[in-house]
């Protein structure tokens, strides 16, 4: 499973999703200011899953019917701590119990919703 971790996912998580073993490119790393469509685009190509805190990305893919990519999490809360992204998906992951590929997933505290990812592009 590889991801694309948007601008806005903190460094300190992209660096601990690495650390357990996950292929994570960072959008701050390599292409800092790229726009929201370059990177749909880029993960649909590289066949990545989107971190990210943008609220936009679901509009783009379901909307604009904007590039598909592999999955996308959208993290909707504010993070307490750095880390507190990858604890959250690295928990989720070692459960097992959801599906994340070809899903929309939004993580709440306390809750996760999932959307089906249909193939546009």
């Amino acid at each position: 499973m590889d991801f694309l971790a948007n601008e806005n996912f903190p460094l300190f998580s992209i660096r601990l999703l690495r650390t357990a073993g996950y292929d994570i490119a960072g959008v701050i790393e390599d292409t800092p200011g790229a726009k929201d469509h370059d990177i749909l685009k880029r993960a649909h190509e590289e066949a990545r899953i989107v971190l990210t805190f943008d609220r936009d990305y679901g509009e783009l893919v379901y909307r604009h019917k904007s590039f598909t990519p592999a999955g996308v999490v959208y993290f909707r809360f504010d993070p307490s701590t750095p880390q507190e992204p990858a604890e959250i998906l690295l928990n989720i992951l070692k459960k097992g119990k959801v599906v994340i590929s070809g899903k929309f997933t939004v993580i709440e505290r306390g809750r996760i919703r999932q959307r089906t990812l249909h193939e546009i592009r």
